[in-house]
């Protein structure tokens, strides 16, 4: 089979396709034969080489995929069958022509989606579902999500007003970005480049600050972070796009206001978490999908053979939505 292939530490121009084996069927598991994948920012850092892969997972690149079952293995618990249009989120594997899963990490594709569509779904959506859930997101709740226009950002402002019923607070880039993530339901958006989010925050919250803050920047970000949060708020922090080294009293930032600082990561969980995270998402927010009410968000489309191409394209943070590869 065709997979993305790249040298530890390369630039997205490097990568290339190369043929290697198709995956074998294991107990318990489904062999998909993958129509389409995304690209993740995990994709780029591993292809960097910061971002090591979880021990007994595969190295190809891609968290998610979306295809037609191949073949199941008889012991597997369900009623899947060949032919039955699948997603499914990964440890790695999803750039390919093939990717075995185990059997409780797919999600059946709801009829009015495409598999390109469903393709942008299981990783950043599930990612956005796990921080919200982490957070215990409640109804009311003012909701800051950093990275507004990412795929995460864009499942979690989806997530927070349709399906937790609160309000969606999102930083940008650019004023492009912001008009684009307004029109996808965040009631407030800040261009980090132009605008003082912190003193927005303050303002549209009338001085009480969020109650989440969703943080994929790290050490750039906490001092704001904190100040932006009211007392008993939830700082979910899923990534370090801006460092991991910080100075100052964030402690006592933390102790005074009560907060809860919780890290997370996704990838990395072990199958059971991720089971039990698909079916929980799978009765709260799969349904919304069938009915339109949460649609995934793509930003553009690349031919796997063109997987540089769309690495360069998110390392150069030109993304609105997800990266979708077309495999087959």
């Amino acid at each position: 089979m065709l997979a993305a292939s790249f040298e530890s530490g390369c630039e997205p121009e490097a990568m290339g396709v190369a043929t290697v084996p198709v995956p074998v069927l294991t107990p318990d598991h489904v062999l998909i034969k993958v129509s389409a994948s995304a690209v993740n920012r995990a994709d780029t850092l591993q292809r960097r080489g910061k971002y090591p892969v979880p021990a007994g997972t595969s190295t190809i690149l891609g968290l998610e995929a979306a295809g037609t079952i191949e073949a199941v293995d008889p012991t597997a618990p369900g009623n899947w069958r060949p032919g039955t249009r699948v997603m499914a989120l990964l440890s790695g594997g999803g750039n390919a022509q093939y990717v075995v899963v185990p059997i409780q990490h797919m999600m059946a594709i709801p009829e009015n989606l495409s598999l390109h569509d469903a393709a942008a779904i299981p990783e950043a959506w599930l990612t956005a579902f796990q921080l919200l859930t982490i957070a215990e997101t409640k109804p009311g709740d003012k909701v800051l999500i950093h990275a507004g226009a990412s795929g995460v950002g864009t499942a979690a402002i989806q997530l927070v007003t349709k399906v937790f019923g609160a309000t969606a607070i999102a930083t940008v880039g650019s004023e492009e970005k912001a008009e684009f993530v307004r029109s996808w339901g965040a009631q407030h958006v800040f261009n980090y480049k132009t605008d003082d989010w912190l003193v927005n925050v303050r303002h549209v919250t009338d001085g009480k600050g969020v109650n989440v803050v969703l943080d994929c920047v790290g050490a750039s970000y906490w001092e704001k972070n904190a100040d932006a949060l009211t007392v008993d708020g939830r700082w979910i922090l899923y990534g370090l796009m801006g460092g991991a080294d910080i100075s100052g009293n964030l402690l006592s930032k933390i102790l005074q206001k009560r907060i809860r600082l919780q890290g997370t990561t996704l990838r990395a969980r072990c199958n059971e978490y991720k089971a039990k995270l698909i079916e929980e998402f799978s009765a709260k927010a799969l349904p919304h999908f069938a009915t339109g009410e949460l649609k995934p968000v793509i930003d553009s489309k690349f031919d796997l053979a063109d997987i540089g191409k769309a690495h360069r394209r998110m390392e150069d943070n030109l993304t609105m939505g997800k990266i979708v590869l077309n495999i087959q």
